[in-house]
């Protein structure tokens, strides 16, 4: 079952075509990557699943249903430019915001107060948002984007201006929002971030889709045959004709071979050459040496 879902969408702008037949699937109860360069279409996306422009062409499902106005209460959205008002007292203002997603006083008052609680805030409930530094209002604009309890969060770089204690709080709390079922489109340009918390990713380039699939399925799919050896003793030099030496270094290579077959062969000529095996492990390529492979072949 998938909460979201985008089929052939297109949004032009005065000619130019920021959205070009974009179509993914958001799994329902996951953590989405949607991922592409400055200017790929990532941000008029995320403006049409909002609802705050329209596609053109194309077909958008929420939940199973076409996208309506009804939907973006169940939606909430973090973009990367902040949207606080700095002389409103941080209290007010997310009362404010709470409401504005169709939540009653007494509720939103609660669930602020469990928020700041969790947080260990409570006294900020008074202060200007002025006051407060960068990391402090960007945890301020997360309780504002899940107070109401959405069906889908989408995040855009959440972790700009929070030192690393901060920013796994608030990876915590990601994590806690998934398993308790809220999907999540999380919208980065460190791919080492993507990698640790993204099951699922579609990498956007010039409005098109690029790529899409399980982040464990891509990386297996763009692989090498690359494998890293460390052991000791010494490396026969019968040892080249079994596999293509990449790099050496002390106590350690790095080869190619065509798979994992091959592999075991190569294992078993170095036992059997007295070579002691401390580990072998396969060398898949990161996100972000897909990300650069992948954008650069639809640049050249």
């Amino acid at each position: 079952m998938e909460i979201l879902k985008l089929e052939n969408v297109v949004k032009t702008y005065t000619g130019n075509r920021a959205v070009d037949l974009v179509s993914f699937a958001v799994p329902t109860g996951s953590i989405f990557g949607l991922l592409g360069p400055n200017g790929a279409g990532k941000t008029s996306l995320i403006r049409i699943i909002t609802t705050i422009t329209r596609a053109d062409q194309g077909v958008v499902y929420f939940n199973g249903e076409k996208l309506n106005s009804s939907h973006p209460s169940q939606i909430g959205y973090m973009p990367e430019e902040r949207g606080l008002y700095k002389k409103m007292k941080v209290g007010d203002h997310l009362m404010y915001l709470a409401q504005l997603k169709d939540m009653r006083k007494p509720e939103a008052r609660q669930k602020i107060g469990d928020w700041f609680e969790k947080f260990e805030i409570s006294d900020w409930w008074d202060k200007k948002v002025q006051e407060l530094s960068k990391g402090m209002q960007q945890k301020i604009q997360f309780i504002a984007t899940v107070v109401h309890q959405p069906k889908l969060l989408i995040l855009d770089e959440p972790f700009s201006g929070l030192d690393p204690i901060n920013t796994n709080l608030i990876k915590d709390e990601i994590d806690n929002l998934c398993k308790n079922g809220t999907s999540i489109i999380f919208s980065t340009h460190r791919m080492e971030q993507v990698e640790e918390i993204c099951e699922h990713i579609v990498l956007i380039n010039r409005g098109k889709n690029v790529l899409e699939g399980r982040v464990k399925d891509i990386k297996e799919s763009f692989k090498e045959h690359l494998f890293k050896i460390d052991f000791e003793g010494t490396i026969p030099s019968g040892f080249h004709s079994k596999a293509t030496v990449v790099s050496e270094g002390d106590g350690t290579i790095t080869i190619k071979i065509p798979g994992r077959a091959q592999s075991n062969e190569v294992l078993s000529y170095l036992l059997n050459q007295g070579v002691h095996i401390q580990a072998f492990k396969e060398i898949l390529p990161t996100l972000n040496e897909i990300f650069i492979r992948q954008v650069g072949e639809e640049v050249a």
